[in-house]
Order: structure tokens, then sequence, then C-alpha cells
């Protein structure tokens, strides 16, 4: 069960549901885990990778490609390390 979440909270875990199964889950755990206690920042930079296109997502979430903005490094480790997956091998 979902921790109860505000409207952007349920915007966000919306998004966040891409069509590709292993973006999907990986975004799911994270979001149970962070999402309904998230600051602010957080979010705004979560809504900001979600406009990412999937294939640059999966580069950065399944294939290890570290990315070039520091911030989004930082939140792809995150969610990453809620899933129980720690950095790919040669990132």
């Amino acid at each position: 069960m979902h921790a109860p979440l505000d409207v952007e909270g349920r915007r966000l875990r919306w998004r966040c549901r891409r069509g590709m199964k292993e973006l999907d889950v990986l975004f799911e755990v994270y979001l149970d885990a962070t999402l309904a206690s998230a600051a602010q920042e957080e979010r705004a930079l979560l809504e900001r990778l979600l406009e990412l296109p999937d294939p640059e997502l999966a580069r950065y979430l399944l294939a290890g490609e570290v990315p070039a903005d520091p911030a989004f490094a930082g939140l792809v480790g995150r969610v990453l390390a809620a899933a129980g997956a720690g950095p790919r091998a040669g990132a």
C-alpha cells in the first residue's frame, strides 16, 4: 500500500509510469520509499528528470551511464539505491 499522497505526489507517481517495465519498477520502488516525505526540491528534480526520453532514462538507470548534470546524477543514484541497485560496472 502506498503512503497517502497529495495531488502533486499522485501526479508524479502517474508520470513515473513510463511503459518500460524496468523503469516502472525502479521508479515505483523509489517513490514508495521517498515520495510522501520528499522535499519540494526533490520533487522538482524528479519532475525535470521525467522530462527526459525513455531511452536516455534507460541509459542512466539501467545501463549505468552517469548524467552530466550533477543533480540528475545524484537523483539517479538515489533511485538505484532505493531499489537496492548500486553503481554499475564501468560507471
